[in-house]
C-alpha cells in the first residue's frame, strides 16, 4: 500500500514491484517436489481443520477470530522451514478437501490479509481462488502489484471479479505505449480517456498475444461499451471484431476465448453493431471471419444456449448479402492494385459462403462428422485449418487445446482419414513446439462392419484444454455417411488459392508416381506454399550427397532442395503438369538459380 500511495496518478508500474526484504528465518532444508507436496499437505489438512469449540458452538471465523490467527500463525511457522515455491502451494491446496468452507475461507483471508511472508500469503491466494467473495477484490488487487504473488492473485480474482484480474494481468504484461497507456487510464479511472486509448489498441490488436488481447476485452467491459457507444463508431466496432478473432485463434497453442467470461456478450453486441460498418474489403474480412469462428471455431463451444449462435450467424448473413457488400465483392481489383488487397478479395471470394451453411454438425448417425478445409483471414499468421466436427462440436479445441489440427494436406490428401479393417492410429493435432514436447493428439481409425470407430485416443496430460477435464469417448459413425463425408472432404478443392492448388496436384502427381524421384535417387520433402509469399509454390527435395574426396561412405550427408515453382499464369493444373514433366526429365539436383538450397516455411 506505501508502495502504491507513491505512485503517481493511481499508475500501475510495469511489471509490478519487487517483494520486500524477507525477515529473518531458520534456514531452509532441501526437498524434493514430492516430500515438499507432502510436508505441506500436512500442514495445510491440520490448518484446515476447525477448533472442536468453533465445531461444537460455532464461533465466529473472521479474519481477527483468536482460532484463525492461531492457525494463520502455525502455517508461517511450519512453512518457513520447507522447499517450497508458490506453485506447490497452489496445486496442494487445489486437491485439498475442506471440512469447512467458512473457516477456510476465514484462513485464506487471514494468510491474505495479514501473512508476512509470501509462501502463507500464497496458500491465502490459493484458498481463496477457491472461495473467494466480492469483498476480497481490494486486497487480492493489491496483492497482485507483487510481482511473485500477480500469477496467484490474478488466478483468485478471475472467477469474482474479471476485470480487476484483467487490469491486475496487463499491469504486468502490457507492452508498448498503446498498451501502457489504456493499462494507466483504467488504473487511474481515467474513464472519458479509455475509448480513445483502446481504440489505439485495437488497431494494432494483431500484433499482441491472444492471452493479452482476450484481457484488454474484459479489462475495459468490451461488451458494455459496445452496447453504449453513439451510433457510427465503426472504429471501435470493427476494432471489436478484429479483438475476438485474434483471442479465438490458435497459434498461442490454446483459443483464449474459452476462458474469456464475457465470449459471448461480446460477440452478440459485436453482430448487433456489424450492420454500421460501411462497406469496405477490411470490414468484410472482419464480419467474415467472425462468422468463420461462429460456425466451426473454437468459439461453437461456448455455453450459446438453444439458437443465441444461430442468430448471430443470421444476422452477420443479413449484412453481408446487402447489396452494397455483394457489390464490393463482385468488383474489380483493389483500386491500389495492393497484391495483398487482392489476395484478400480473392479470399473473400472464395469463402463468404462457406459460414453460413446449415449442413455442418447435424445431429443423428448419419450425420455426425463433419471435416472442413478452413482458410482464414490472409493477414494472419497461419491461415489453414482442417476443422473435425463431431455432432457440432469443433474436436481438436475441445479435446486438446495445445495447437491446430493438421493441413488438409496432411489429414485429407494423405488419406489418413480413411477407415479400413486394419486399425490405423492418427495424428489429428500437434503442439506448436512439437509432440515431444507438450504432446500431440492421437486417435485409433477403424473399420468394424457397418460402423467406423474413433477409439484409444492418446493426448498429454494433465488436462491440456480450457474446457474441463473429461475423458475422450469412443465414436461410433455409419461406415457409409462416414465414407461419404470423407470423400467429399477430400475432393474439396474450393477452398484452395490457385500456388495452393498447385502444390496439392504435384504432391499428389508425385505419391501417384514414386519413380518420378527415384530414378534421381531423391526424395519428395514438404510441398506447399511460401510463408512470406503465399501466391508461390514450393517443393521441398531431400538426397543423400555423397562423401568428400578422402572420407567414406558414412561420411554422406543429406542435402535439403527448394524449388520454387514460377506462376507463369497459367491454372494450377497446368502448373502442375509442367513441374511433374520437369522433374520426370531433369535431374532436380540441377535445379540451379530457382530457389535451390534456400529455405522455406509451410504455411
Amino acid at each position: 500500500m506505501r508502495l502504491l500511495r507513491a505512485e503517481p496518478d493511481g499508475r500501475l508500474p510495469e511489471g509490478g514491484y519487487e517483494l520486500p526484504d524477507p525477515p529473518e528465518r531458520r534456514p531452509r532444508t532441501r526437498t524434493s517436489w514430492k516430500s515438499a507436496c507432502e510436508a505441506l499437505t500436512e500442514v495445510l489438512t491440520e490448518a484446515l481443520t476447525p477448533p472442536t469449540s468453533h465445531i461444537d458452538t460455532g464461533t465466529d471465523t473472521g479474519t481477527d477470530a483468536p482460532g484463525v490467527a492461531r492457525a494463520a500463525e502455525e502455517i508461517h511457522l511450519r512453512l518457513a522451514g520447507l522447499s517450497i515455491r508458490g506453485g506447490h502451494v497452489q496445486s496442494v491446496v487445489t486437491g485439498l478437501p475442506l471440512a469447512d468452507e467458512e473457516w477456510a475461507r476465514a484462513l485464506g483471508r487471514c494468510l491474505t490479509r495479514t501473512g508476512t511472508s509470501p509462501m502463507a500469503v500464497c496458500a491465502g491466494l490459493a484458498l481463496l481462488t477457491r472461495l473467494g467473495e466480492p469483498e476480497d477484490v481490494p486486497y487480492l488487487g493489491v496483492l497482485g502489484r507483487l510481482r511473485d504473488l500477480a500469477d496467484h492473485a490474478v488466478r483468485a480474482l478471475d472467477p469474482i471479479d474479471s476485470p480487476t484480474a484483467a487490469l491486475v494481468w496487463l499491469g504486468h504484461h502490457a507492452r508498448g505505449p498503446e498498451l501502457r497507456g489504456l493499462v494507466d487510464a483504467l488504473a487511474a479511472g481515467e474513464e472519458s480517456s479509455v475509448p480513445g486509448r483502446l481504440e489505439a489498441v485495437l488497431r494494432k490488436v494483431r500484433a499482441v498475444r491472444p492471452e493479452t488481447a482476450r484481457r484488454v476485452a474484459e479489462a475495459v467491459r468490451l461488451a458494455d461499451l459496445l452496447r453504449e457507444a453513439r451510433p457510427g463508431e465503426a472504429g471501435l466496432v470493427a476494432g471489436a471484431g478484429r479483438l475476438l478473432r485474434r483471442i479465438s485463434g490458435v497459434n498461442d497453442y490454446r483459443a483464449e476465448v474459452l476462458a474469456c467470461p464475457v465470449a459471448v456478450g461480446l460477440f452478440e453486441a459485436f453482430a448487433v453493431r456489424a450492420a454500421e460498418l460501411p462497406p469496405t474489403l477490411d470490414h468484410h474480412a472482419i464480419l467474415l471471419s467472425v462468422a468463420l469462428e461462429l460456425h466451426s471455431g473454437p468459439s461453437r463451444l461456448l455455453e450459446w444456449g438453444t439458437g443465441r449462435r444461430e442468430a448471430l450467424l443470421d444476422r452477420l448473413e443479413s449484412v453481408l448479402g446487402r447489396p452494397a457488400w455483394r457489390a464490393l465483392l463482385a468488383g474489380g481489383s483493389p483500386e491500389d492494385g495492393d497484391p495483398a488487397g487482392q489476395r484478400r478479395l480473392d479470399w473473400a471470394r472464395r469463402t463468404v459462403r462457406q459460414p453460413f451453411r446449415r449442413d455442418a454438425g447435424c445431429t443423428g448417425p448419419a450425420g455426425r462428422l463433419r471435416i472442413e478445409a478452413t482458410v482464414l483471414d490472409p493477414v494472419d499468421p497461419d491461415i489453414v485449418e482442417t476443422r473435425v466436427l463431431i455432432d457440432g462440436r469443433p474436436l481438436v479445441p475441445a479435446a486438446f487445446g495445445r495447437g491446430g489440427a493438421h493441413a488438409p494436406e496432411y489429414l485429407l490428401d494423405s488419406g489418413r482419414l480413411r477407415a479400413t479393417d486394419e486399425p490405423r492410429e492418427v495424428q489429428l493435432a500437434e503442439a506448436y513446439c512439437t509432440e515431444g514436447c507438450c504432446g500431440a493428439l492421437h486417435v485409433t481409425i477403424r473399420r468394424d462392419g457397418d460402423h467406423v470407430i474413433w477409439s484409444d485416443w492418446r493426448r498429454p496430460t494433465p488436462p491440456p484444454s480450457l474446457l474441463p477435464a473429461r475423458e475422450l469417448p469412443e465414436y461410433r459413425f455409419e461406415a457409409a455417411a462416414y465414407d461419404a463425408e470423407i470423400a467429399r472432404a477430400e475432393n474439396d478443392h474450393s477452398w484452395a488459392w490457385p500456388a495452393r492448388k498447385t502444390a496439392r496436384l504435384i504432391a499428389a502427381g508425385l505419391r501417384d508416381r514414386p519413380d518420378l524421384l527415384t530414378r534421381w535417387d531423391v526424395e519428395p520433402g514438404w510441398i506447399g506454399t511460401d510463408f512470406r509469399d503465399r501466391d508461390r509454390t514450393v517443393v521441398t527435395l531431400g538426397h543423400r550427397a555423397g562423401p568428400s574426396a578422402g572420407q567414406g561412405e558414412e561420411d554422406a550427408h543429406r542435402q535439403h532442395l527448394v524449388w520454387h515453382v514460377p506462376d507463369d499464369g497459367t491454372t494450377p493444373e497446368h502448373r502442375a503438369a509442367a513441374a511433374l514433366h520437369r522433374l520426370a526429365t531433369v535431374d532436380p539436383r540441377t535445379y540451379g538459380g530457382g530457389g535451390a538450397g534456400r529455405s522455406a516455411r509451410s504455411t
